[in-house]
């Protein structure tokens, strides 16, 4: 069984709901977890957040958060998932904001850097990958990590 099909098994069981906010992964995540049929059961829908105006309009997250730590931060993504359980009413969400490369790295952060939060049962859990793989593949681990991530909280709950 692939990762998503295992996310949705999880979901189904514990009758609990998804939703998505991705900048980096630019709807990867919920692309792959809606090519499991069936999945319309507990995936109710992504913002893909490309820009900090949808960030801050769609997702709720604070102008000051996206100011003192930037879009690629711990703190942003928090904000995110916590934004997008909120606005559609979802059990779980999962977020992710990153510098997928091949450009717009810095000495702070440099390309490859990215946060994943997954927002489930009362908590955030929060991860930060780095080392710059490309560009796709930067996308594709970030995509798989973040639903591993989910897999271990519902697993635990």
């Amino acid at each position: 069984m692939n990762i998503e099909e295992k996310v949705g098994e999880l979901l189904r069981a514990k009758k609990m709901t998804l939703t998505t906010a991705e900048s980096c992964t630019g709807g990867g995540v919920a692309a792959l977890i809606t090519s499991v049929p069936g999945s319309s059961e507990y995936f109710k829908g992504g913002i893909v957040a490309y820009s900090n105006e949808i960030k801050i309009n769609l997702l709720c997250v604070s102008p000051n958060t996206l100011k003192k730590y930037g879009a690629v931060s711990q703190e942003t993504v928090i904000e995110m998932a916590q934004g997008v359980m909120k606005s559609m009413k979802s059990d779980c969400a999962i977020a992710t904001s990153g510098i997928a490369g091949p450009g717009g790295g810095s000495i702070q952060k440099p390309v490859g850097t990215i946060w994943i939060a997954v927002a489930c049962n009362g908590k955030v859990i929060t991860k930060k990958e780095s080392g710059d793989l490309g560009r796709s593949l930067n996308v594709q681990k970030t995509i798989i990590d973040s639903l591993s991530l989910l897999c271990e909280e519902l697993e635990k709950s």
